[in-house]
């Protein structure tokens, strides 16, 4: 016979066996009490149990498991399990229980097992970018955004984004991004959070402007005043406004703010300005080392008088403000939500409560040097020689109030 057809004839001997040996069924041993020893018997395939065990003259009898039950393997067991996997609160069924498998839940898009919950994602906060993206298993993973790469937005799947290269471009970098902002190239439009996180009065200017709050004004005070102040006059029908909608030891306060809109160009208003630089310099320092989480803010701002702030709004100005303007533009909102409210004063009655809360130490030490500071002596006297200077004799007829 031709070698090479005895060798295929081989090969053809050796696959067919390892074929057949592939799709033998599994054993198991069954002691057969009739004829008083062991037998190998077939083991039955998933989905199936053992209804009859082999015997001498007959192969094993195998059924498909009922409705609810499963085997997931070949088995010699003479019954199935039963699909005891229940889906909980927050889990969908994304294996459905059959003759062969277990129910399987999984938690819904955004959440992740941990123990027996169904856990949110964490999201990542400014200045945080997404390293891994969080599955049904596992939690999101947040790194902080290296040099040179930016996260301005509190997200669960925003990894750190590279700041823009205004030089490859053509253009000058106008504004340094960090690792909550990007760069800022020169030809640029600011992007919306500039606008979002615009001021109205500081805390400095407010400071500034209430130490000209008399104590008991006169009914002809704020005309006086308004007459007393140089620029372009604020008219009489928004004097009479602001007469209206606010309180006596208020209305100063509201027209001095107006007035300093109307004069941005007068040069009475930029030495205020310029005054009021080292305060605003001062302020910054304290309020950018304060490393407020968004739980703080939240505590913080509802220990505050009056109307509170939403915690949509808090999130809304975490995400669109950077570090050192967050509690800044917050205790705007505040002020401007209640229009009659001292900013100063309240911040100083919140402050009394924190303590109550477990706030860290560092945090309520930095915001009692930003109250000091504006209550501090500097402040008086930058007043006294801007402000007094600048209306001359007829201020001193009413008694101003010292803060």
């Amino acid at each position: 016979m031709n070698k090479f057809l005895c060798c295929m004839l081989v090969l053809l001997d050796i696959s067919v066996k390892w074929t057949v040996q592939e799709t033998l069924p599994p054993k198991y041993l069954h002691y057969d009490p009739t004829i008083s020893r062991q037998l190998l018997c077939d083991q039955c395939p998933p989905g199936t149990y053992v209804k009859q065990h082999c015997t001498a003259s007959s192969k094993t009898e195998c059924a498909p498991c009922p409705d609810q039950y499963y085997t997931d393997e070949w088995s010699s067991n003479d019954e199935c399990q039963y699909c005891n996997v229940v889906c909980n609160e927050l889990q969908y069924e994304k294996v459905k229980c059959s003759s062969t498998r277990n129910r399987f839940c999984e938690c819904v898009e955004g959440r992740y097992l941990d123990l027996e919950f169904c856990l949110k994602h964490t999201a990542c906060p400014l200045g945080f970018g997404v390293a891994e993206q969080g599955t049904p298993e596992s939690d999101t993973v947040c790194k902080r955004c290296p040099e040179g790469y930016f996260s301005s937005e509190t997200s669960s799947k925003q990894a750190c984004q590279k700041h823009t290269n205004c030089s490859a471009l053509g253009l000058k970098t106008v504004r340094k991004g960090d690792a909550t902002r990007n760069n800022v190239c020169q030809g640029e439009k600011s992007d919306k959070s500039d606008q979002q996180c615009e001021i109205d009065v500081t805390l400095c200017e407010e400071a500034f402007f209430r130490f000209a709050v008399p104590t008991k004004p006169t009914s002809n005070w704020l005309n006086l005043l308004k007459e007393s102040l140089p620029g372009i006059k604020v008219n009489a029908e928004t004097v009479e406004r602001i007469k209206q909608r606010h309180s006596p030891q208020e209305q100063t306060f509201q027209l001095l703010k107006l007035w300093k809109q109307q004069n941005n160009d007068h040069i009475m208003v930029k030495n205020i300005m310029q005054g009021i630089d080292h305060c605003e310099n001062s302020i910054s320092k304290h309020i950018g080392h304060l490393n407020v989480t968004f739980e703080q803010l939240n505590i913080l701002m509802e220990n505050l008088p009056g109307k509170k702030l939403g915690k949509e709004e808090i999130d809304h100005i975490l995400r669109m403000c950077k570090s050192t303007e967050q509690v800044l533009k917050l205790l705007n909102l505040w002020r401007v939500k209640n229009r009659d409210q001292d900013t100063i004063k309240g911040l100083m009655y919140g402050l009394k409560h924190l303590k109550t809360y477990h706030f860290p130490k560092t945090t309520i030490q930095g915001l009692r040097k930003v109250v000091k500071f504006l209550h501090s002596l500097t402040m008086y006297k930058l007043y006294q020689k801007l402000f007094l200077e600048m209306l001359g004799n007829q201020i001193h007829l009413v008694k101003v109030r010292r803060v």
